[in-house]
């Protein structure tokens, strides 16, 4: 074995980096999608795309693929019998598909004990303590990704419709909404007929913006999503002298707005996602290799 995979692969693209037995990444590439949820065959072409381009950007040859052991931290794989269908159809001499929280906590904290929230257009907690993982989350949009970027412009639309029916109190935010929608309700409902997450996470950032103004609507929307947050972490059962990461695209809106308890933990991550998948293929395949010899 001369080299190790990393694979991390979510909704909307699968990121590659290969390394050396000793995890120094040697080189990336990026594709498709890679949730194995809703595109099996789809994410496993995508996967492969990304192993192969991540070889010649490395320049080596591509038909070293069987011989090299692989990580996939990867959407999807909470559920179902999705990730063992996968480990049978990929190509590489050893497949292990984790979530993708799991490589995001390896990336964040290393191999100790420590936790982590992705706090984006989705959200996913993952804590390790002796060893052992946790996770809370992930469960997509339609039922769970509470605190995410999603639900939060999800939200916002449902308050701007209350707003525009009387049933609360308008706010300058929800006034910009209607404006967006030409003041037309009935847009904000077709918005929504074929609406992804991530076109109602692209709504987050303007509720935070207006939270920050003290408009009412605003604050209401984000304590609820900062409430929601926190009952996760809560559940996790974090000691008070393991790290905490926030990541995602809307960590440093969250970070200030946690309590005094959960800010006193927080630390940079050590590295992303696809250095925690480098970092635990290394671990588990290059070391037992090294440590036998």
């Amino acid at each position: 074995m001369k080299f190790v995979l990393g694979i991390d692969g979510g909704g909307t693209s699968c990121r590659a980096a290969l390394a050396t037995v000793e995890g120094s990444v040697i080189g990336r590439a990026k594709s498709g999608a890679a949730n194995i949820r809703t595109d099996l065959t789809g994410a496993r072409s995508n996967i492969v795309d990304a192993a192969r381009q991540a070889f010649i950007a490395a320049g080596k040859d591509p038909e070293l693929i069987p011989q090299t052991p692989a990580i996939l931290g990867l959407a999807g794989a909470n559920v179902g019998t999705y990730r063992q269908q996968l480990e049978a159809i990929l190509p590489f001499s050893t497949s292990r598909v984790e979530t993708d929280a799991e490589i995001a906590l390896e990336g964040a904290v290393g191999s100790g004990d420590g936790a982590m929230a992705i706090l984006g257009t989705g959200t996913a907690y993952m804590a390790r303590k002796d060893g052992t993982s946790r996770a809370i989350g992930g469960w997509g949009f339609q039922v769970g990704d509470q605190g995410s970027g999603a639900r939060i412009g999800r939200d916002l639309l449902e308050q701007t419709l209350l707003a525009h029916d009387g049933v609360r109190a308008a706010s300058p935010l929800t006034d910009t909404m209607m404006a967006i929608f030409r003041n037309n309700p009935e847009d904000v409902v077709e918005f929504t007929t074929n609406a992804k997450p991530g076109d109602f996470g692209g709504f987050a950032p303007k509720v935070f913006e207006h939270a920050q103004k003290g408009d009412a609507v605003a604050n209401w929307i984000v304590d609820k999503a900062v409430g929601d947050v926190e009952a996760s972490l809560g559940a996790l059962g974090l000691s008070d002298d393991a790290p905490l990461c926030l990541l995602g695209g809307l960590a440093p809106l969250y970070a200030p707005r946690l309590s005094a308890r959960y800010r006193a933990l927080l630390k940079p991550p050590l590295d992303d996602a696809l250095g925690g998948a480098v970092q635990m293929a290394v671990r588990l395949f290059a070391r037992p290799v090294e440590a036998a010899r």
